[in-house]
Parts: structure tokens; sequence; C-alpha cells
């Protein structure tokens, strides 16, 4: 006996709508800007400091209420409307994929470092042994790592790429990473630039070779408390008290002023040729997602 045909009805036009890039991106943002409400709401019954909180004041608690809606957002996204598992951020994954991140952005950024040094750009004064290490790699490491990767890498990147393609994607992204810094302190055009080119095109470039959001939050976090919790140096603006007392000297172009490092010609050379590692691997691969004119079975017109 035979076993009868399984038939698959191909979704309607709603749910092919309201599966498309755009829609999912405003899903997003909407649940994300709902959950957001609510956490402020929690936040407020708690009786949580109003305003802007100095990273050595932030709590556990406090760090949850800003993620728990960035996650939980991009969980319905994936779980409810994408229908799919979240192979980015696999469990089994987790572990040796963050601990690559971690080292390969406390190495990226300890070069630069050591860059700065050898040019006498960076000096170190001394060290400081009361350096409050809990707040700052909640906000700077946990923090930014987690929901700044989830967003500009889980949500922009991934979609856009799926329906403009790869160039698309990580131009979108980084313009999009770069102008987010644009209201931190110190920030000028040229930061938010330079925060766009190295951080925006390296990180979108090592999500499409891993696949992994574990890795772009390693990197992410480990590049912050690399910089601002243990060198001293300001991250993206942000004054800072690291184990290292240090001080730079020289140039802005060369030093970053008062935004950091990240703003430093140096911080993108290093960053750019990382990069271009990446998009090596991604060529040599093949990976690089074309637009949707551009693929097979597309018909012109």
């Amino acid at each position: 006996m035979f076993a009868a045909e399984t038939v698959v009805t191909p979704p309607g036009r709603p749910a092919r709508l309201l599966r498309s890039p755009i829609a999912r991106l405003v899903v997003f943002f909407t649940l994300l800007k709902l959950f957001q409400w609510v956490a402020g709401e929690a936040w407020t019954a708690l009786g949580l400091p109003p305003g802007f909180v100095p990273f050595r004041d932030t709590t556990l608690v406090m760090e949850l209420l800003r993620l728990g809606p960035i996650v939980l957002a991009y969980a319905l996204l994936v779980g409810l409307l994408e229908r799919r598992r979240v192979d980015e951020l696999a469990p089994a994954k987790a572990a040796p994929h963050l601990l690559l991140g971690l080292m390969g952005g406390a190495l990226c950024f300890s070069l630069i470092v050591a860059t700065l040094w050898a040019l006498g750009a960076f000096v170190v004064d001394g060290v400081n042994r009361d350096v409050d290490w809990v707040g700052r790699i909640l906000v700077m490491g946990v923090g930014a790592g987690i929901g700044e990767e989830i967003v500009s890498r889980g949500v922009i990147f991934r979609i856009i790429e799926e329906g403009l393609g790869t160039w698309a994607a990580l131009l979108v992204s980084a313009a999009v990473f770069g102008g987010l810094h644009a209201w931190n302190p110190n920030a000028t055009a040229w930061s938010v630039v330079a925060i766009a080119l190295e951080a925006g095109l390296l990180f979108g470039l090592l999500y499409h070779v891993t696949r992994s959001l574990w890795v772009c939050m390693g990197a992410h976090a480990a590049w912050n408390v690399a910089q601002g919790p243990f060198y001293g140096i300001p991250v993206s603006g942000f004054e800072q008290r690291g184990l290292l007392a240090s001080h730079m000297q020289g140039p802005t172009w060369l030093t970053g002023g008062a935004f950091g490092a990240e703003a430093s010609v140096v911080a993108l050379c290093i960053c750019s040729l990382a990069t271009s590692v990446c998009l090596a691997v991604a060529i040599r691969r093949g990976s690089l997602v074309p637009p949707p004119w551009r693929r097979p079975g597309t018909q012109p017109g």
C-alpha cells in the first residue's frame, strides 16, 4: 500500500505580506516599543532612579529591564512570525562561539591599543585598584553585546540581507549602528562615520560568515570591556575609570579625542583589515547574497 501524499498548502497573500522583510522589521520595532513601555512602568513601580543611571550604579535588575524587551521582541519575531528555530542563538553554540568572540574582540582592541602605545599616543600612568567592574560590565559588556547585536545584526542586517542582499544589509545596518552613537557624549560627525565603518561593517560581516549572534555578542562585549574597564579609554564618548590609569596624547585623528579610540584612524585601519578578512572568506565561500533582481529565477520587469 502507498502512503497518502502530503499536500502542502502555500501561505496565503496576507501571511506572505506579514512575513515580508519590511513587515517583519515593523513588527519587531512595534513589539520592542510596546515591551519597552511595559518595562518602563515596571522600572517606575520598583522605585528605580529616573533618567540616565551611571554605569557604576547599574544593577542586574536594571539591565534585565533594558534587555528584556529586546530579547522578548526577537523571540516573538522568530518563533511566531518567522516560525523557525533561532539557529543564530543555538544553545549548543553558546559557549564555544561566545569564547571565540570574546577572544577576538579583546585581541582586536588590544592590537589597537598596542599600536597607539607604539606611536606614543597611549600612555599608562599607573593602576587603579578600586574599579567598579560589575555595573560597567553589565552595561558595556552584557547590555551592549546582547541588545545592540540583536537589533543591529539579528534584526536589521539579517532581514535586509534576505530581502535586498548582503551589500545593502551591510550598508544599512552599519549606517544605523553608527547613527545610534550620534547622541553619545563627545560624538562628532567623524566618530559616527568611524563607528559605522569599523564596527558596523566588521560585525555585519562577522555575523554573515559565522551566522552566529553569540560570536558577535562576545566580540562586542569584549571590545567594550577591554576599552573602558581595562584600558581606561572612553567608550563611545563615555569617560571611563579603568584598571589602567591612562591618558592619550597627540592629534585627535590619532587618539580619537574625547570620544575615545573608536574615533582613531588606527582603529579604523585595524578593523578594516579584519573586515577585509571576513569579506574574503565570504567571497571564497560564495555566500554573499545578491539583490533580488540578480537571483536565479527572477524575471526582469
